[in-house]
């Protein structure tokens, strides 16, 4: 009986007139300096990024603080953040070939929800509605699945939705840090960036592989992040020598560190320091946890970061971000593809869809990733536990 119904909502769903909604989440940025203060003040209301006491009363102080020093930092970059415009080419691209790889689910339209600012998730819903959505895939954006982010946007997407009259049917892509398309395009912009050093001494450039800190007291209660970084890390060492020739030394470090807490460490700004004591006079730095440039790529590598290293005479040269990568817009593709026709079996051939890249694996017809169903061991969430329930069982696919 249960297998019966199964089939019946995937025939109603595959009939659908409206398209397939790839909702591409992620914490967004402010578009202009107006927007800086409105986006820290969300951010800082966020519980499951910045855990606070008295949250409520202190979170508006904290972003009323910080608004001046950000700004500044924003009007060093052109005034906002290209976040957006990123995402919606690299949206635009993954559907139109998500409509040639998965076809029995196409159409495809790329939405975007972000956590702080616009769009944020509950205008998004309510476009979708608009749209006649039936069947949509929340897509993280942040390769390495966290609480504090992906969790989060997941979380306020349950929100959102609860108080939303849709009827949509739900299934999450939650972690993808060692896709090959990823991993490929990752070595792709590093091999460019090691093209910027004579040849004789390229192989000898360590790598400075930098993603966003998180606090300590969400790492000891279980977050997979550190782990998903690492793995992301070494796929893409794996790899490179297959473009360069040879393998550099590497180090995976952590930026962006808020307040007086305990972060994960090293920061990226101390091992900067550090591989010049240590009397290296070149390095590469890669964001390895960013699919597009943002304030922690165009400030903080590309000013402070470049700063820091030219006034202790080390050369730091950057890898591009991922962006418009054709390469890095295949990957998604791939990804999305391979998860709808996970979701919605059909009998169409699946060879030329790369492997997902999941932590955790999937099983056939399910909406979420194994891996998804677990919880961090210490876990007081329980919007996360009510979340968890609805993508993997109440709106079962």
């Amino acid at each position: 009986m249960k297998s019966s119904l199964i089939r019946l909502k995937n025939v109603i769903n595959q009939n659908s007139s409206g398209p397939t909604g790839i909702v591409m989440m992620n914490m967004g940025g402010p578009a202009t300096l107006n927007d800086v203060h409105s986006f820290l003040s969300n951010l800082f209301h966020d519980k499951d990024l910045i855990p606070l006491p008295f949250q409520k009363l202190l979170a508006p102080r904290i972003a009323s603080k910080r608004t001046p020093k950000i700004k500044e930092q924003y009007a060093a970059i052109g005034g906002g953040s290209p976040i957006l415009k990123w995402t919606e080419i690299q949206g635009e691209g993954m559907a139109k070939l998500l409509d040639e790889l998965s076809p029995h689910t196409a159409p495809h339209k790329p939405y975007v929800a972000f956590r702080y600012v616009n769009p944020l998730t509950a205008d998004t819903l309510e476009q979708m509605k608009k749209d006649g959505v039936k069947r949509a895939v929340a897509f993280t954006q942040y390769p390495q699945y966290s609480c504090s982010t992906t969790g989060s946007s997941l979380n306020e997407l349950y929100k959102q939705i609860k108080t939303t009259d849709t009827d949509i049917q739900w299934s999450v892509i939650d972690r993808w840090p060692t896709h090959p398309g990823l991993v490929k395009a990752f070595a792709q912009n590093i091999h460019q960036a090691l093209q910027r050093f004579d040849q004789d001494e390229r192989k000898h450039v360590p790598i400075l592989f930098s993603a966003h800190s998180l606090p300590m007291s969400i790492v000891n209660r279980g977050d997979p992040y550190p782990a998903e970084v690492a793995s992301t890390v070494q796929s893409v060492v794996s790899l490179l020598p297959q473009l360069t020739g040879h393998a550099n030394p590497h180090r995976l470090v952590w930026q962006s560190q808020v307040g007086p807490s305990a972060w994960l460490g090293q920061q990226t700004s101390d091992a900067i320091q550090g591989l010049r004591k240590l009397g290296y006079k070149k390095a590469i730095v890669v964001p390895i946890a960013f699919t597009s440039d943002h304030i922690e790529t165009l400030f903080e590598l590309d000013l402070e970061n470049a700063e820091e290293a030219h006034e202790i005479g080390l050369r730091l040269e950057r890898a591009p971000s991922l962006n418009d990568s054709p390469t890095f817009i295949r990957a998604i593709a791939d990804l999305a593809a391979a998860h709808l026709h996970n979701v919605y079996p059909s009998n169409q051939s699946t060879t030329e869809i790369q492997d997902t890249g999941y932590v955790g694996g999937w099983e056939s017809g399910k909406p979420t990733s194994t891996q998804f169903k677990m919880r961090c061991p210490g876990c007081t969430n329980e919007v996360c536990l009510k979340q968890k329930d609805y993508f993997n069982g109440e709106n079962a696919i």
